[in-house]
């Protein structure tokens, strides 16, 4: 199966710390400016999400991985991977006092991976979560 969303061992690390100390986490990918355009990773239920976000998948453990439609739009044909760096996140992610922040890597999907992806179900919205 092709996965639109993966993460890295270190970044999986730091989720599930983070985890420890803030209960179940969300990602929401916007395409907004300055640090709306970092993954940004939520306590669970702390950001609605809503029929303008697809979920893309899980990262972690269990993490939902939700990205805005129009951000999608951008990326519907590439890979993404959660990943961690030194430096300050954003002050509404749960990583901004670690002195860490996600970031996304990405690669285009192969041409196999994305006829497979095409020819099943879209990404749920926020609407209709699995």
């Amino acid at each position: 199966m092709t996965e639109r969303v993966t993460v890295t061992e270190e970044a999986a690390g730091w989720l599930r710390r983070l985890a420890e100390t803030h209960g179940p986490l969300m990602f929401h990918q916007s395409g907004g400016c300055c640090d709306g355009s970092s993954p940004m990773c939520y306590p669970r239920g702390e950001f609605q999400v809503g029929a303008a976000d697809l979920l893309l998948g899980e990262v972690g453990d269990g993490i939902p991985f939700w990205i805005s439609a129009a951000q999608y739009a951008y990326w519907s044909h590439t890979h993404l991977t959660v990943d961690v760096v030194p430096g300050r996140g954003s002050g509404f992610s749960v990583e901004a006092p670690e002195g860490i922040r996600f970031l996304l890597r990405s690669r285009l999907f192969t041409e196999p991976e994305l006829a497979a992806l095409e020819a099943g179900p879209p990404p749920p919205t926020g609407d209709d979560p699995p």
